[in-house]
């Protein structure tokens, strides 16, 4: 981590200012570490000590394989080498290997029981869900960024608990995924870094293979690697042609890939083994997001210069080299001073020392931040934007996902989705093929404000050159949920996400934390309030203890020296917001009835013991309904907020009341919950529990 381009700054920092303390810097891969003890000793005024050897607790045997993946692992399993892990170096490949072990059955019955009685309780409630829990009773893991946090904290724990013989998973096992390995087998020794494919570094493949082996546990650790999928494809078809006499001239031998393939072979492999580590080279970087930190922390406002000289010092101190440091005092003072332009800081008499203090802008929330590279241009855009105009709350959203990476899997998928309709539409109106491929080409992702986001940036970009190689990069996935009241697991299937939902809960993730806390306060409409509790309501479905967190700082929760002393989060502190969320909530399982997925019903409510609602208590409540009224009506008409009545009981209850609209518009009926919160002014999952639907 730093060496990492995107973290090492979050690693070195500690370094920097921590003079005080007593490190022990602890790897197996370091490589040559004397100028990080130099500066270390220099830093701290104390001697550093090199303790170093390469003598493992439980030692490594290497072995090259010229076998089959599928022979290698059940020679592996066979010879009581598992726990085995699969190392890929695609998301799609980890997937695709799980898929391939369920041919074989590695797994006791007794130990297929044992995972039966772990899996008590757990739900497997998105589209690819049911994949996991098909692999997993097989006693086959699966685990890769793409996948879901909970499916891969139940990989890890069914691992811990040594029922999965054999995990598919992608290379980040090298960066501390807590996974007991006793055989770590790579399935290639090249992988794509982002620029080009090549063999895999030292440091890399030693984070990778030293995680075989556990202490306590192992006398001996597994690394393996597996020739070119080609290389023993050919010795089979050569031993084969030798046995039935075949001339070597007539054998047709299997080509290797022409693409994301570097050739490696046995030689490779040992010097890989043989090899030592890179040596580390600093990252340190300097982003907005840093200089309102550094601004916003109450220690530095009694320090003569405040946050910005507190970054200059930073700078300063860090182990780059001095042509770099130049570099970065440059950025920070350009970005200091593009923030005073943008309104985000303010230059204000100091209470403390002669001239002036920086603060930041008090019409800012005071959990505001600039996470993105192009945050800052975000807060200056929105001024383009006026909030009397219907459609700011969506043109908001579409400004903050403008500004956040591409999730090019995702895009790839609704390019696709969408190409597809669209020849079936020109199919339909009766164009000819050469007509439909031609206007394909012109056919691109939805891309909402373009123009404008575009217009607006190169006015940016003109006043602040800092930008270099940097665009906004406009895309419409948070709003096409918004625009069609789309759950995450509707949107999932209809893209055919299921083997990367994890990729698009990030995503969303990050536009939600863009919305809450860089858009300025002061531009929260009532309907982009509405939006935030939309997004708030889909995350906390897929996991609600992600969103618990994060609502410690979407309210302003207050830290103090004795934990037990801060003030408890009160989620109905912001009246508005708390309204926005109990709509959100009750529009979402108005959208479950209207479908009639009574199981997404019963899992969007909260489920009182004395009083539960489960799938089938809804389908006996809503018969009636559908007898009369047939189907349960979900538009804009019932998602409107007359549809929708909170009334206050007690100090922390309120019973709510939800509209049901029907074809006829007679719109008798309603549901009917509570919400009760003189326990827990924050809970985890829905706050709403239902007391009747009816007429």
């Amino acid at each position: 981590y730093y060496a990492d381009r995107e973290r090492g700054v979050a690693w070195q920092i500690p370094l920097l200012v921590l003079t005080k303390s007593t490190f022990l810097l602890m790897s197996a891969t370091l490589g040559d570490t004397r100028d990080l003890e130099e500066r270390l000793e220099a830093m701290t005024g104390k001697a550093v000590v090199s303790v170093s050897s390469a003598q493992r607790p439980v030692p490594l045997a290497f072995e090259y394989s010229e076998d089959a993946l599928h022979e290698a692992v059940y020679d592996l399993v066979k010879k009581q080498r598992a726990p085995i892990y699969l190392v890929n170096f695609t998301q799609r490949d980890a997937a695709d290997q799980a898929q391939n072990l369920m041919s074989q059955d590695f797994t006791p019955k007794e130990d297929k029981r044992a995972i039966a009685d772990a899996l008590v309780g757990v739900k497997f409630d998105t589209p690819y869900g049911k994949d996991m829990q098909r692999y997993v009773r097989h006693g086959v893991g699966l685990h890769h960024g793409g996948l879901l946090p909970k499916y891969r904290l139940l990989v890890e724990k069914l691992s811990r608990q040594g029922l999965l013989r054999v995990i598919s998973g992608t290379d980040t096992l090298g960066v501390g995924v807590n996974i007991p390995i006793r055989t770590v087998l790579f399935t290639k020794l090249c992988k794509f870094d982002g620029e080009k494919t090549r063999i895999l570094t030292v440091r890399d493949f030693k984070q990778i293979a030293g995680r075989a082996g556990r202490k306590g546990y192992d006398t001996q650790g597994y690394v393996v690697a597996q020739a070119p999928e080609h290389v023993i494809e050919n010795k089979r078809i050569e031993a084969n042609a030798a046995a039935s006499g075949k001339k070597k001239s007539k054998i047709v031998r299997k080509q290797p890939p022409t693409k994301g393939y570097v050739p490696w072979n046995a030689e490779t492999f040992a010097q890989l083994v043989e090899g030592q580590p890179e040596a580390l080279e600093s990252s340190f970087e300097v982003t907005h997001g840093m200089l309102v930190e550094l601004v916003q922390r109450p220690d530095n406002a009694y320090r003569k210069g405040g946050g910005y000289r507190r970054l200059v010092e930073l700078i300063g101190l860090s182990h780059e080299h001095d042509g770099s440091k130049r570099h970065l005092r440059r950025r920070a003072r350009r970005l200091f001073q593009s923030l005073v332009k943008a309104g985000v800081f303010e230059l204000r008499a100091s209470e403390y020392f002669g001239g002036r203090e920086v603060v930041v802008s008090e019409g800012l929330q005071t959990d505001f931040s600039l996470m993105q590279s192009l945050a800052l241009f975000l807060v200056e855009a929105l001024e383009a934007l006026d909030p009397k105009q219907p459609d700011f709350a969506l043109d908001v959203l579409s400004f903050c996902e403008a500004i956040l990476e591409n999730p090019r899997a995702i895009l790839m998928r609704q390019l696709d989705v969408l190409k597809g309709q669209l020849i079936a539409q020109w199919k339909a109106d009766g164009l000819e093929y050469e007509e439909r491929m031609a206007r394909l080409e012109g056919v691109d992702n939805p891309k909402p404000r373009a123009e404008l986001l575009y217009t607006l940036f190169d006015a940016f970009e003109a006043h602040h050159p800092w930008v270099g190689t940097e665009n906004v990069r406009p895309k419409s996935i948070m709003r096409d949920m918004v625009e069609r009241y789309m759950s995450f697991n509707e949107y999932v299937k209809e893209l055919g996400l299921e083997r990367i939902e994890g990729t698009l809960l990030r995503y969303l993730s990050e536009g939600f934390k863009t919305l809450v806390h860089t858009v300025p306060a002061r531009l929260r409409t009532d309907e982009l309030v509405d939006v935030i509790a939309f997004f708030r309501t889909v995350l906390a479905r897929v996991d609600s203890s992600l969103i618990h967190e994060w609502e410690r700082l979407m309210y302003g929760e207050e830290q103090t020296a004795v934990p037990e002393l801060a003030a408890p989060l009160d989620i109905s502190r912001d009246k508005r917001a708390f309204n926005a969320r109990i709509r959100a909530e009750l529009h979402a399982l108005v959208k479950a009835l209207s479908v009639g997925d009574w199981e997404e019903a019963a899992a969007l409510v909260r489920q009182d013991e004395d009083d539960a609602w489960p799938p089938e208590r809804f389908a006996e409540a809503l018969a009636p309904f559908v007898e009369e009224r047939g189907e349960v009506v979900f538009d804009h008409e019932a998602r409107m907020t007359d549809k929708t009545r909170v009334v206050a009981g007690g100090r922390h209850e309120w019973e709510v009341t939800q509209t049901l609209v029907d074809r006829e518009g007679e719109n008798d009926w309603a549901i009917v919950g509570v919400i009760d919160l003189r326990e827990d002014q924050a809970p985890e999952g829905p706050m709403i529990a239902l007391r009747s639907i009816s007429s």
